[in-house]
């Protein structure tokens, strides 16, 4: 396993890493969580994602109920949650990153994981009627408690990341280190683009998810939507016409060509090509099953096969 800084911080995750999201209650429970994070484990991964509202605060649950059963040394791993959507009605508890409800929510789910604290909380939206001030004082808080130990954001435009660090830093604040963006093949702009001041200027670390654009670009949707996937899934119905897009088909068997041609997989070209880029600190990947955690990490090996004339082959089939 190859592990990166998260940015300028001096703490260092996985290239690759685990999320809960979609999978952890609606497709596995705990003991294939136990199963699922024991052999990702195994092959040196140390982070592990999750948030309040993936399934409705269950995969917190069974996140935590794993990690009692596997019994691994605290300072082996890192768990992250995130906060915004909400997991309540109240006009105080859902879309929002006010103070009372950040405060609640990492209360609530470090209770849910059953843990002392986390790793990496995440604001997971930008929150346009909270002041900015108010939720970095917050989350400064949250980390002075010991309750997490470094904050950063989720899908935060660059200028609102930036206005958190101007404050963060003239108020003498934990400022934000990373963000956690959908980053693939098939989705670039605003990482490599809207983003490249945050890396260059700041150090802004990233751990990026969605790196197979929700199964797209493994070419499982090519020919519509097989039962039991991603896109099968009651509750994720918005993700339908995205997996059925023509042209991002079209692309993806053009990109199984050259995959082919390298001998690899599908999935796992697509995860080299994000580990290629030195900005991205860890790729988080999802997996409902042992074997796709096998075959994921083979991404690894993967990388140094996507030479200059290999990446302008990609470039190609994405025009």
């Amino acid at each position: 396993m190859e592990y990166r800084h998260l940015g300028r911080s001096g703490i260092q995750v996985s290239a690759l890493s685990l999320g809960s999201w979609v999978t952890f209650h609606n497709q596995i429970g705990v003991d294939s969580a136990v199963e699922a994070m024991s052999a990702a484990y195994d092959v040196g991964v140390n982070f592990f994602d999750n948030a309040e509202n993936y399934a409705n605060g269950m995969s917190e649950e069974i996140m935590g109920s794993a990690l009692k059963k596997l019994g691994w040394r605290r300072g082996s791993y890192l768990i992250s949650t995130k906060f915004f959507f909400g997991i309540n009605e109240s006009v105080n508890e859902k879309n929002t990153l006010n103070r009372k409800y950040l405060i609640e929510g990492i209360n609530n789910s470090l209770k849910r994981l059953d843990m002392d604290y986390v790793d990496f909380i995440y604001c997971h939206r930008p929150d346009p009627h909270t002041p900015i001030e108010e939720t970095v004082w917050a989350m400064h808080n949250i980390v002075e408690w010991g309750k997490a130990l470094y904050w950063g954001t989720s899908e935060w435009s660059a200028a609102e990341i930036m206005a958190a660090i101007e404050i963060a830093e003239k108020h003498h604040l934990h400022k934000p280190v990373m963000e956690q963006t959908q980053y693939n093949l098939l989705n670039r702009t605003r990482f490599e683009v809207e983003y490249a001041r945050l890396f260059k200027d700041y150090g802004y670390g990233a751990t990026t998810f969605s790196p197979l654009a929700s199964g797209l670009l493994t070419g499982k949707y090519n020919n519509g939507i097989p039962e039991g996937s991603r896109g099968d899934l009651p509750g994720f119905e918005w993700l339908r016409n995205r997996l059925t897009n023509q042209d991002g088909i079209s692309k993806v068997k053009k990109l199984q060509v050259i995959a082919a041609g390298l001998g690899v997989t599908m999935s796992q070209m697509a995860l080299a090509w994000c580990l290629k880029n030195p900005n991205v600190s860890t790729v988080i990947t999802g997996a409902s099953r042992v074997e796709q955690i096998h075959e994921n990490m083979k991404a690894l090996s993967v990388v140094q096969k996507l030479t200059p004339d290999v990446m302008k082959k990609i470039e190609e089939a994405l025009s």
